[in-house]
């Protein structure tokens, strides 16, 4: 199979995921360093939801080192398969939540 950019296992799919654990990390920090935001039920579940997201793209990327470092191939269909479903929980929780989170604002501010 070619190997696109961003795939498991490539250098940019490894920098993609750093990339994510960062932004990711940065968002848990700067939500949780506003004022009263236990607040807001949801800001508490987003919180949760990015700490989530920080540590699978983390664990993601460890297994591109690891794939990068011994030169094993992760383009198997069932690898390839639990990297897009696991991707996809992870985005749904996290925009589910960020829904409820506008939900919860708009109450409050009207």
């Amino acid at each position: 199979m070619r190997a696109l950019a961003g795939s498991p296992g490539t250098w940019s799919g490894l920098s993609l995921r750093v990339g994510q654990s960062v932004f990711a990390a940065a968002s848990v920090f700067v939500t949780a360093s506003a004022p009263s935001f236990a607040a807001y039920t949801a800001f508490c579940y987003l919180i949760a939801s990015m700490g989530l997201q920080a540590l699978w793209s983390l664990g993601l990327a460890c297994l591109d080192c690891y794939a990068l470092k011994f030169k094993k191939d992760l383009h198997s269909a069932v690898l390839v398969s639990l990297f897009v479903v696991g991707d996809w929980v992870i985005n749904q929780m996290g925009l589910f939540l960020e829904a409820n989170l506008l939900l919860d604002l708009s109450k409050k501010c009207f």
